[in-house]
């Protein structure tokens, strides 16, 4: 394999621990905490977990080891959407393991989920591990979303474990593969496999975060990697000074990302979609808000500027959703085939009219023809309108611009305005991990195998007190149907892990919203440039500005 320069300093790079876990695996103790309690719905929880429900949270500290020392065969897997950090995370888990007792085995499942139902596997060797750590991606094993579930595939992974030996499984992944880890550790529990269950939690979107997970493995490095381009685009409009950008970035169900990029870079404009569902802003609302800013630069000879777009941001607006939601229902079981049937655009606009109400017509009626056609692409395995295929920030420019000619035409818009688009999504999921990541990454890998040396199933690998050096890190778990409650899910009530949204009257978006007037007007810009490894501590081992702030 040919090394960049990078990757060989990355692969000397030593992630740092926190305090208690630096002292040696014999000399790691347990301390209880409070017994727990699911966030929402604890009697439909506690009826679904009966053998997992209600443990104690518990933090490791420096003390003598009383664990029953055992030969452990652990099988570990990658879940859902890459971030970056997770090959720490399983180097973690194997130099804990090996530092324990070198007979220990760590498999890893290819593909994420189904290679437990497979079987299909990699034992992993010094030389193995070494070649993957600090480094991106998710290629040492590969990663898959298929969700253990059902009663047969628990049975056929009961299986795998029984045919290797496995004392325990670690699922490092976001909120809904911890919501499967959760299921599977009682299935093992009621029947009693001594198979254990623990998880990691994984996300670049920020969501699964709460008062214990401070924040989810991968959003740093992809923040920081999308606010370096996101600085450098700002730069590029103060030198050319004839664009505005309408920039997306990750985050469907949740704007932590948008909202960490805005307070990196201070762009003109941010949309928040959490802000948008409670303050119920329509579309032309949105675009009113964006072309103020517009307006006002472009009359003062700015005709530039940066607009930041979460992903899921037309999921937040309630006439958008009110819309989506009756397509669905439009071409719910064989409309599908008639609409798609239909010769043209012009008679499929006419199926369209014909089938929604006459407020949701409305707001179709105003987009571009382009975004209601996006609308009517391939469905999700559900039938539904696949919202990711939109693409929110030439439908808003696109808003904008008309709204502007308005302007224009009353003779309160001078200025120009002319407008492109990006979409940072993949850029930020396989970074090399900066230092935070990696750190905190072989953390949670490291401590995954102490909470499995003592027992722990249907546990959170957790890590706390963030935002200090990582000496003063703080290690332990808690079960994770502490952060479960009963959602709607396929027509069915499902238990799962309640996603974290922004909180508005949390401080970072209080500090956004207390800045966002001026940066709307001025020329705020700030330039974060590249994730740095080597140097200071304040800048290599910087937190983002969400995690310090909270």
């Amino acid at each position: 394999m040919n090394l960049s320069p990078l990757q060989k300093a990355r692969y000397e790079y030593v992630p740092k621990l926190p305090g208690m876990l630096r002292n040696g695996i014999a000399e790691i103790c347990v301390q209880n905490g409070e017994a727990t309690t699911s966030v929402a719905d604890q009697d439909k929880i506690k009826s679904l977990f009966p053998n997992t429900y209600g443990k104690n949270e518990i933090t490791f500290a420096k003390g003598s080891n009383t664990s029953v020392a055992k030969k452990q065969v652990v099988g570990v897997i990658l879940s859902g959407g890459q971030a970056p950090g997770g090959h720490n995370v399983v180097c973690g888990l194997y130099d804990a393991l090996k530092a324990t007792d070198r007979n220990n085995v760590l498999l890893g499942f290819k593909g994420g989920p189904s290679g437990l139902i497979d079987d299909d596997y990699v034992e992993f060797d010094d030389a193995f591990i070494d070649a993957y750590r600090n480094t991106g991606g998710f290629d040492i094993i590969g990663s898959g979303r298929t969700k253990l579930e059902t009663e047969d595939q628990f049975k056929v992974v009961t299986e795998v474990a029984k045919k290797h030996g496995l004392t325990a499984i670690v699922i490092i992944g976001g909120d809904d593969s911890n919501t499967n880890a959760a299921v599977l550790a009682e299935y093992m529990a009621a029947n009693n496999t001594g198979v254990q269950v623990i998880g990691c939690p994984k996300t670049i979107d920020g969501d699964l975060k709460n008062e214990d997970i401070e924040a989810s493995f991968g959003f740093d490095t992809a923040t920081k990697t999308y606010s370096e381009l996101i600085g450098n685009i700002e730069r590029d409009a103060n030198s050319a000074k004839k664009y505005w950008h309408f920039i997306k970035v990750m985050g469907r169900s949740a704007s932590h990302v948008a909202l960490e990029c805005a307070l990196e870079t201070q762009p003109n404009i941010c949309l928040i979609g959490e802000e948008v569902a409670a303050k119920k802003m329509s579309l032309s609302q949105i675009a009113s808000q964006i072309a103020d800013s517009v307006e006002k630069r472009g009359n003062a000879g700015n005709n530039f500027g940066v607009a930041i777009i979460p992903e899921g941001i037309v999921e937040f607006v309630p006439e958008f959703s009110k819309l989506i939601a009756e397509i669905n229902e439009l071409l719910a079981g064989s409309n599908t085939e008639k609409f798609n049937a239909l010769p043209d655009w012009d008679a499929k606009y006419a199926f369209i009219e014909n089938g929604l109400t006459k407020e949701s017509m409305a707001v179709f009626a105003i987009l571009p023809q382009l975004i209601q056609q996006q609308l009517f692409l391939e469905r999700d395995p559900h039938g539904n309108v696949q919202v990711s295929l939109i693409e929110s920030e030439k439908l808003l420019s696109a808003l904008v611009k008309d709204e502007l000619a308005k302007r224009k035409a009353a003779g309160t818009y001078k200025g120009k305005f002319g407008a492109l688009h990006h979409f940072f999504g993949y850029e930020g999921r396989c970074a090399f991990p900066s230092n935070f990541d990696a750190d905190y990454c072989y953390s949670l890998g490291y401590n995954a195998f102490m909470l499995i040396q003592y027992g722990y199933t249907g546990y959170l690998s957790k890590v706390s007190n963030l935002s200090k050096p990582a000496e003063e890190w703080v290690a332990g778990g808690m079960p994770i149907t502490k952060m479960m409650n009963i959602e709607r899910r396929t027509g069915e009530d499902k238990p799962v892990i309640r996603k974290a949204l922004v909180e508005l009257d949390g401080a970072p978006f209080k500090y956004f919203a207390a800045h966002r007037d001026q940066w709307a007007v001025e020329t705020a810009f700030t330039y974060p440039g590249a994730i740095q490894d080597n140097g200071p501590s304040e800048v290599c081992d910087i937190t983002t500005i969400t995690l310090a702030l909270e």
